[in-house]
């Protein structure tokens, strides 16, 4: 396997080498330093202006009874839902992008935010559930949804321009089953699934952190250990087989780990669109270093829905937007330039 000329072997006194890239990590401290800036700046965000210092001071313990009240009770667990679902889009779209093998194999092509949307609308429509039952239908119709893909396209193995094919061939299925579904709600249930639908921050409250958390904290650790044989198997499935890599079973922990943060992100947020197709292009972008590029990707997820939902709030006057809103319409632009340029590169 090649090594990027910048990276530098580091050894830890267990005997753990780590390689690391100066520009990549450069890139992962600045996207942290402007996560946590528009954090802090979306907290401040509202009918009671709070300026970032007394947000912070507040974050710290030192505020009044009515600066705790907004910061920590309504503000702080939108912008923490935000961070995670943000982070969970990011590195679930570069596990996709890096195992196809193909920029555009991202959950919004594959059907997966589909899938997710489905299982919700069935809970909603048909079920007429709570808040809670509706985030386990979003999980189910996800990991429903990802099973379906992989099974479909499994033929001796998943190969990633197959997978990409019959994504869109879910995905397409799925929007219809949820044009159906749609049509069959009454006026209520309709108007609550398409909030849904469109993916939003508002409302979020600790009831939302936490799962999303736990799940975050076993799941990211799992992905990262994983990350040296799925940077082998862009080499190839031989290649990567004769280096020791368990190729069919590295892939299926990968795709499972990453629907499994996919489903979660749209189960907190609703399926917000195009987050996980651009944050692992723009951090490979950013850090021209090869690989999946997964901390980075994980670190620009959580910087563009967080700067995406502080948009919302403030460059529409006093119409604010949903979060999905505003990610579906840049994302849209990016789509359209991404198409471009991989059809001049020859690639499709």
């Amino acid at each position: 396997m090649k090594t990027h000329p910048r990276s530098r072997a580091v050894r830890t006194p267990g005997g753990l080498s780590v390689r690391l890239d100066p520009r990549a990590l450069t890139v992962v401290v600045l996207l942290l330093v402007a996560a946590c800036a528009a954090g802090v700046a979306l907290i401040g965000t509202g009918d009671a202006e709070i300026p970032a210092a007394d947000v912070l001071r507040t974050l710290a313990g030192n505020g009044t009874a009515y600066q705790d009240f907004i910061v920590n009770e309504l503000r702080l667990p939108r912008v923490l839902v935000g961070l995670l679902v943000g982070a969970s889009l990011g590195l679930g779209g570069a596990l996709f992008q890096s195992i196809s093998r193909n920029p555009l194999g991202s959950p919004d092509v594959l059907g997966l935010s589909q899938g997710s949307t489905a299982g919700a609308l069935i809970v909603i429509v048909l079920l007429s559930g709570s808040a809670s039952q509706v985030t386990v239908g979003a999980l189910a119709g996800g990991l429903a949804t990802g099973l379906a893909v992989y099974l479909l396209a499994w033929k001796q193995g998943v190969h990633g321009y197959r997978m990409v094919l019959v994504g869109i061939g879910v995905n397409a299925v799925m929007t219809a089953v949820n044009g159906y579904l749609l049509t069959k709600a009454d006026l209520v249930d309709a108007a609550r699934a398409v909030v849904w639908m469109t993916g939003s921050l508002n409302g979020r409250d600790w009831a939302q952190v936490w799962p999303l958390l736990a799940l975050c904290a076993v799941l990211v650790p799992l992905v990262l250990v994983n990350a040296r044989g799925l940077r082998m198997m862009e080499m190839g499935d031989d290649i990567s087989h004769a280096l020791g890599v368990r190729v069919q079973w590295v892939r299926l922990l990968l795709m499972v780990s990453a629907v499994l943060l996919i489903a979660a992100a749209t189960a907190a947020a609703g399926p917000v669109s195009f987050v996980a197709l651009t944050a692992p292009q723009l951090a490979r972008r950013l850090t021209r270093s090869p690989g999946p590029n997964l901390v980075p990707s994980l670190c620009m997820g959580a910087t563009l829905l967080v700067a995406a939902d502080w948009a919302s709030q403030r460059a529409f006057g006093a119409d604010q937007l949903p979060v999905g809103v505003v990610t579906g319409v840049l994302g849209g632009a990016y789509l359209l330039w991404l198409l471009v340029t991989e059809r001049r590169a020859g690639r499709i």
